[in-house]
């Protein structure tokens, strides 16, 4: 099941049955499955397996939830200062070495069971399916890599917890409404992620000068190297208005290639292919959207676009990933 984005946190009666509020963990989507005989398969959002980069969590797993059982949760690393730490995922989900493991072992943040007990839960309100995953996990000790999602109902309390766990890298919050059933591949929860604004530099467009499709940005490093921090979502007809004339063609000292290699944006789709674009002279300064989650120095989710800020400079705009 998956969450669709809003600006604001719901009031309580915005959901059937009331909301139910749960912070939003930044780390790897998990549906963890134990079959009839003990043994236990991580599977990911795309249906990709996790079971040899998280061995730890598959251990946790099957000492924790009997077999005939489903849950759906999210693994997360917290660092050693205390805030989640995606990058570490990253490193554990494509290097897979065997002490990884040890030296930044992870968890697993249940929030929902689909199966128990020979019972198909999904057809079942989320407050049922709650109290079911709370008797599973009744009585984790406090070392255990299994943790029950924490929940509020009262929103007053949630918006502080928006406020609050940001400081411990957490994106925002997930709301969901405590009848619904849940229906797996579909959206019906909300998310509320924390956004700011800040100012990027503009180093190319897709689709055209005179018709840009979307912006990709830029900032210049502390060691003066202009390097790709985001990519916007769809521009709207009002802000391809906006930067009317604004815009010119790179010349050849320009300093990305033309195509970006595959990954080189964030914020862009998944792909192996080459981004073609246009590069554009990196002169325009923009006020941009963003949230807080990072990686490899870019922007993980696209950026929206704000405004043109044609009182700033490119040396105006913080480097790096800084908000200041």
């Amino acid at each position: 099941m998956a969450a669709t984005a809003v600006d604001r946190v719901p009031e309580e009666k915005a959901c059937s049955g009331g909301c139910r509020y749960e912070p939003k963990f930044d780390g790897f989507r998990c549906v963890a499955r134990v079959d009839d005989d003990g043994g236990v398969q991580l599977w990911s959002r795309r249906l990709k397996r996790l079971d040899g980069a998280f061995p730890e969590v598959v251990s946790a797993v099957a000492a924790t939830l009997p077999p005939g059982t489903v849950v759906d949760g999210e693994i997360v690393r917290w660092g050693t200062d205390g805030r989640l730490d995606f990058s570490a995922l990253q490193r554990r989900h494509v290097r897979r070495r065997a002490d990884l493991p040890i030296a930044e072992p992870c968890h697993y943040v249940v929030f929902d069971v689909l199966e128990a007990g020979g019972v198909d839960h999904r057809p079942a309100p989320l407050a049922s399916r709650r109290a079911e995953l709370e008797r599973l996990l009744a009585g984790l000790p406090g070392t255990s890599r299994i943790v029950l999602c924490p929940q509020l109902r009262d929103v007053g309390e949630a918006r502080l917890w928006f406020e609050i766990l940001v400081a411990q890298g957490v994106e925002g919050l997930v709301v969901k409404a405590a009848a619904a059933p849940y229906k797996e591949g579909r959206r019906g929860w909300w998310k509320v992620k924390h956004r700011t604004t800040t100012e990027a530099i503009i180093g190319g467009v897709t689709g055209t000068l005179e018709q840009p499709q979307t912006l990709l940005l830029g900032r210049y490093t502390t060691g003066s190297t202009l390097r790709v921090v985001a990519h916007t979502t769809p521009l709207s007809p009002r802000a391809r208005t906006a930067l009317t004339g604004t815009l010119s063609r790179a010349g050849e000292e320009h300093p990305w290639p033309e195509p970006l290699p595959a990954g080189w944006a964030g914020g862009l789709p998944s792909t192996r292919d080459p981004i073609h674009y246009t590069r554009v002279a990196p002169t325009t300064v923009v006020e941009i959207s963003v949230d807080a989650a990072t990686e490899h120095g870019r922007w993980r989710h696209a950026a929206r676009f704000v405004r043109p800020r044609p009182d700033l400079t490119p040396g105006d705009v913080p480097r790096d990933l800084n908000l200041e």
